[in-house]
């Protein structure tokens, strides 16, 4: 049996359709249900309860900081990978690539043996000059920018060889050095993979949870985000609390993907 499909002259296979439906109903349902269940008449009183204010404003800072560190260092990681001929340069993208599969709690624990007070790095950070960075704002944004640094190379580096290396080479020929070219030519040609990075990069900072807990900890208005809050009150037993403030998660993650749109449907017309 076949469902008209609107393209080609084939079908739809029922067979394809109803595992498509279930996937469907599998990842809208328990949104829909927090919708439903969501405490709407206690909703503003649970938004305005103490600490959720610092709680919002430590994940938005601190997102948007390892975002800033992730376009500094990632940007220039996936020109790296997708125009150099470095040797190794697939051992360095496996690596690279790493965070995006590594559990978040081993990434907290890889963290703190190297910028803990005695990790590798940390030691001599706090013999030398006496900080520690370990359970600090600081830690948050480290701990935040390693597990979503990969979202933006992967973005950029995807970018980068999709990109028309032609408008590179007529630069070059014109006596452009390669930091005219890059900053001129190349940066524009692949903005839109950086800025829809970006906003991965910074819609994944905002949910992390595993490697903030374990390196940075939960403590409220230094440490604290959004999701360590959740974590928080369903551990007291407030469950009306945790469902407003996952309401709230719920509705910045729409709102990356609604700014993420023109992108999408950018995309769908040119291969339609």
């Amino acid at each position: 049996m076949r469902l008209r499909s609107g393209r080609g002259q084939g079908g739809s296979p029922l067979l394809l359709l109803l595992p498509a439906a279930l996937g469907t109903l599998f990842l809208v349902l328990p949104l829909v249900g927090l919708l439903v269940r969501a405490p709407w008449s206690d909703l503003g009183a649970q938004l305005t309860a103490p600490g959720v204010g610092q709680a919002l404003r430590l994940s938005l800072v601190s997102a948007t900081l390892a975002t800033a560190v992730a376009l500094v260092l990632g940007v220039p990681l996936a020109w790296v990978l997708a125009r150099t001929r470095l040797p190794g340069r697939s051992v360095l993208r496996a690596l690279v690539t790493v965070p995006l599969v590594l559990p978040p709690v081993v990434g907290g624990v890889a963290l703190f043996l190297v910028l803990g007070r005695g990790g590798i790095v940390g030691h001599w950070l706090f013999t030398a000059f006496g900080i520690s960075i370990p359970f600090t704002t600081t830690a948050v944004v480290i701990a935040e920018a390693f597990v979503a640094m990969p979202f933006l190379v992967v973005s950029v580096e995807g970018a980068l060889r999709a990109a028309d290396a032609r408008f590179e080479d007529a630069a070059a020929t014109l006596g452009a050095d390669r930091w005219t070219t890059f900053r001129r030519i190349t940066l524009p040609l692949v903005a839109p993979g950086v800025g829809a990075g970006a906003v991965l990069c910074w819609a994944r900072a905002l949910g992390e949870f595993g490697a903030t807990i374990t390196f940075a900890g939960n403590f409220p208005g230094t440490t604290q985000t959004m999701p360590l809050a959740v974590y928080q009150q369903l551990e007291a037993g407030n469950l009306p609390a945790a469902q407003a403030l996952s309401l709230l998660l719920l509705a910045v993650s729409v709102a990356t993907l609604l700014l993420l749109r023109e992108r999408w449907l950018g995309r769908r017309a040119v291969t339609s």
